[in-house]
């Protein structure tokens, strides 16, 4: 029997969170927008394991995992962490979800010899999602990676050219707003041409829980941290606490601050729904202007202009506010001339041009419903995720390496001319700046203390 069929007997309330599986849950689960699955009996006969694995399990690769094993037919069987602390935990953490034993390790790559492991999850810190990647394809294992794809430009064309080579292994990048039904929805109404020539495209990430971040002195690592492995291919550094676990997302040798974590999950909804990838220039302006003194590197406010062929995409993030464009802390609004849709986790609304005319209301455009969240997205992800894998097709996933790649490229363009402090001209063609040796300077990895950059 094929050990990637997908769905399972449905699961207890006591054994999860929600029940995930029933002979008629699609519906049920506001799943209409996914592609058809599996015919009910299919779903009723099937009950084979996918075992899957995490490596970085502190933070949103264990979130991953809580999500896939809603799904009885997955089980985790091994856990990597560099820190001895997290594996302990989550140990005792995946006893409540199954009884079968689990292996840990410290080092990745012993973790891939492990031929019982179908799939992996990537939860390290964005500067390791290339390597592991590439190296997991290599090891013949499907790859659900976390967002941003990869911490440069660079480092994202390989993991594509790595996906393209492994076509056999399915890939998901855990941008989840691609599984929701009403940024689906939303993404139907931008490309009908209800709203008319849409000129502007906002996407925007106001963080009011984000506060200074105190600044630290460099210490010994804690006790059963393997910070040599965690710093990978990243340069060599004193250990800080401010550096490890959450807060790296503010420190440019390991991830691109709010451009990249936030960013590319309206990035991609943005460039998705107008059927763009690459700009034709960028500029930034920032800086670290609400918290300046303290720890991070990465600027607390920023505003980026991104040019495509028909429209202008606007990104802006600020930390320590949260009344963002529209009265919303996070979101994207696609602004044409018939009207705006407003789109954000909570749902979307419609705003209508109109005018008076003969003292008269006239719309631009026929009034939309607004539409709100249908169940957990991250959840109706990581089920594609699984679904891709029992149909043996890659192309099933909803965020592939190349949706993933067109996202974080984008992002790190923006930091590439934050940096600059100049208008960057792209050149498609060419995969780079023109002659701006500068710019150019900043798409490459640069890979450190005896780690070789993946070669496809």
């Amino acid at each position: 029997m094929n050990r990637f069929n997908l769905f399972p007997q449905p699961i207890t309330m006591n054994q999860t969170r929600r029940n995930f599986i029933k002979s008629s849950s699609l519906v049920a689960l506001g799943m209409g927008a996914f592609p058809s699955f599996l015919s009910a009996a299919q779903m009723a006969s099937q009950n084979d394991i996918v075992n899957m694995a995490v490596i970085g399990c502190n933070g949103m690769g264990w979130s991953n995992i809580h999500s896939h094993l809603q799904m009885k037919n997955v089980r985790c069987i091994a856990l990597c962490d560099v820190d001895d602390s997290v594996l302990a935990r989550r140990k005792e953490d995946y006893k409540k979800y199954r009884d079968n034993a689990i292996t840990t390790y410290k080092d990745y790559r012993k973790l891939l010899e492990n031929k019982d492991i179908d799939a992996v999850i990537i939860g390290t810190p964005d500067h390791w999602h290339c390597k592991i990647m590439v190296d997991a394809l290599e090891a013949g294992k499907h790859v659900y990676v976390e967002k941003p794809l990869a911490n440069s430009v660079e480092e994202c064309y390989i993991m594509e050219a790595a996906a393209l080579k492994y076509n056999k292994q399915v890939v998901q990048v855990g941008q989840w707003q691609r599984s929701g039904t009403h940024y689906a929805k939303a993404i139907d109404i931008v490309q009908s041409g209800q709203l008319g020539n849409i000129r502007l495209v906002k996407v925007w990430a106001y963080q009011g829980w984000m506060k200074p971040v105190a600044v630290q002195p460099d210490s010994a690592a804690p006790n059963g941290v393997d910070y040599k492995m965690w710093l990978g291919p990243a340069k060599t550094r004193a250990f800080n606490p401010n550096r490890f676990h959450f807060n790296f997302r503010w420190y440019w040798d390991y991830a691109g601050g709010l451009m990249t974590d936030w960013g590319v999950h309206e990035i991609d909804i943005a460039l998705y729904a107008m059927k763009a990838r690459a700009p034709k220039s960028v500029m930034a302006s920032g800086g670290k202007l609400a918290y300046p003194d303290d720890a991070s590197e990465t600027p607390d406010t920023l505003q980026a202009v991104f040019e495509y062929e028909k429209f202008n995409m606007l990104w802006e993030h600020a930390t320590g506010i949260d009344n963002g464009n529209y009265g919303r802390n996070e979101g994207i609004a696609f602004i044409g001339n018939n009207g705006t849709l407003v789109l954000n986790r909570g749902g979307f609304e419609v705003i209508v041009e109109d005018e008076q005319v003969d003292g008269q209301r006239k719309t631009f455009m026929t009034e939309i419903a607004p539409a709100t969240t249908k169940g957990n997205y991250l959840d109706f992800h990581t089920q594609n995720f699984i679904a891709a894998i029992a149909k043996g097709d890659p192309s099933f996933a909803k965020c592939p390496p190349s949706s993933g790649s067109t996202a974080a490229i984008n992002a790190h363009m923006g930091n590439i001319a934050f940096k600059t402090g100049r208008k960057v001209y792209w050149d498609e063609a060419q995969k780079n700046f023109g002659t701006d040796t500068e710019a150019n300077g900043l798409i490459g990895a640069q890979y450190n203390n005896g780690w070789q950059k993946p070669k496809i």
